[in-house]
């Protein structure tokens, strides 16, 4: 695909995601360089400003495969991962998989589930594999994770780990909309049943050769030594308790790399 194209298709992608989830087309920028820079996201916000409806637009328009999994305190990580069944027929255990070996997860209220269950997406998210009774099975490409979560100080929230968070490229917030938002939200069509209408922009094919597009998008020795002065910062103990990790500063880099070609620039 031309530069060119890749670009009017990644401009239609956002249009049409800032129709369902109006008002908000900054924070869906950041969601599409988060995902063109093969991360995953992470959207917080108190509950009803429309989280699980981005996540859910963003997926159908990008015409990837994708399963919803409610969060709940008693999901246990054998409900994602899937689970070997006895089947008589075959007089052997087959494996079930779970919503988990899907291109793009929407993983609803994460902090509504216990940190077991939290903790069986580490795989997944970091290595794009998943072990269960000792065989490794691969998850399909492109792998995203779309991850809703409700502010830490309401009932019923577990705070994600460390090591958790790490694993998400961005954590965003949407907020309330303003007033002419609002308005078209009260005015509109039901956004549930708009997003089952809206038809896909890219295929899984054209979403891997835009993340490509991304690693070739040139980084100056100038801006390099800028992000390690970033990083550096970080690690001084003057303003954080821990540091950026180097997993962190790759992370910025690629998302960085991912802003550019949304701005039609190849540097």
């Amino acid at each position: 695909m031309s530069k060119t194209g890749l670009a009017e298709q990644l401009s239609q992608l956002i249009a049409q995601v800032s129709t369902i989830v109006v008002g908000k087309r900054a924070q869906i920028e950041d969601c599409v360089a988060c995902l063109l820079a093969g991360g995953h996201l992470l959207i917080e916000d108190v509950p009803g400003v429309g989280k699980t409806t981005l996540a859910h637009a963003l997926a159908v328009s990008l015409g990837l495969r994708f399963s919803r999994t409610q969060f709940t305190a008693d999901l246990m990580p054998s409900d994602l991962t899937g689970v070997s069944v006895y089947e008589r027929g075959k007089e052997a255990f087959v494996f079930h998989p779970g919503p988990v070996f899907a291109q793009v997860l929407l993983a609803d209220e994460i902090n509504r589930a216990g940190p077991k269950t939290q903790s069986a997406l580490l795989e997944a998210m970091e290595e794009h594999q998943v072990t269960v009774e000792g065989e490794t099975r691969a998850l399909p490409k492109p792998f995203f994770v779309i991850a809703t979560q409700n502010p830490s100080d309401q009932l019923g929230t577990y705070a994600l780990p460390e090591s958790q968070l790490d694993r998400f490229l961005m954590r965003i917030t949407l907020g309330y909309p303003d007033l002419l938002s609002e308005r078209a939200l009260l005015a509109g069509q039901d956004r549930r049943e708009a997003i089952h209408a809206l038809p896909p922009v890219m295929s899984p094919e054209q979403m891997l050769a835009a993340q490509e597009a991304v690693h070739a998008v040139h980084a100056s020795n100038p801006l390099l030594d800028y992000l390690q002065a970033l990083i550096g910062a970080t690690r001084s103990g003057r303003w954080f308790v821990a540091g950026l990790s180097p997993r962190a500063g790759i992370g910025v880099l690629r998302a960085a790399r991912a802003r550019a070609l949304l701005d039609q620039r190849d540097y």
